[in-house]
């Protein structure tokens, strides 16, 4: 894996969606994500806090409209229950977030953990939204080199 390095996102803004849902999960991933943006030098934009994962499009949407976001992080935490409630809102908002960032030619970091996971797996991947803004940040720099 290669290694990352402080100040390879200078000249990126990257804003940042959070799920308020299972939110002692959800703000430690926001935090994290803070954290990595800084750390690569990259300037944050604007953070929203959605209710939930299933809410995130169209919040995405607003900020890809934006000319001042590049690129958008999307954290969330979407734990297993007693339905198949996990797997429809992960489905629909990963899809329809990868047709948003298609549409608007803007990265977006899928720092959404789930479906299928412990509230315990999920705080183990909280690390997750640093690598969900390294991704972002990659992508708008190689992006912009190809025109």
């Amino acid at each position: 894996m290669p290694t990352k390095q402080a100040g390879e996102g200078k000249g990126v803004r990257v804003a940042l969606v959070a799920s308020e849902y299972n939110y002692d999960v959800t703000m430690l991933m926001l935090e994290r994500a803070k954290e990595e943006v800084a750390f690569l030098g990259a300037s944050l934009g604007p953070v929203v806090k959605t209710p939930g994962v299933y809410d995130m499009p169209l919040a995405v949407k607003v900020l890809f409209g934006r000319a001042d976001v590049d690129a958008v992080v999307a954290l969330g935490a979407v734990i297993e229950g007693e339905t198949q409630h996990d797997e429809v809102v992960m489905s629909q908002a990963a899809r329809k977030l990868t047709d948003l960032s298609v549409e608007y030619g803007k990265p977006i970091g899928l720092g959404i953990s789930g479906p299928g996971e412990t509230r315990l797996q999920a705080q183990d991947r909280i690390e997750n939204a640093g690598t969900a803004v390294r991704a972002v940040v990659k992508l708008v720099r190689r992006l912009r080199e190809l025109g």
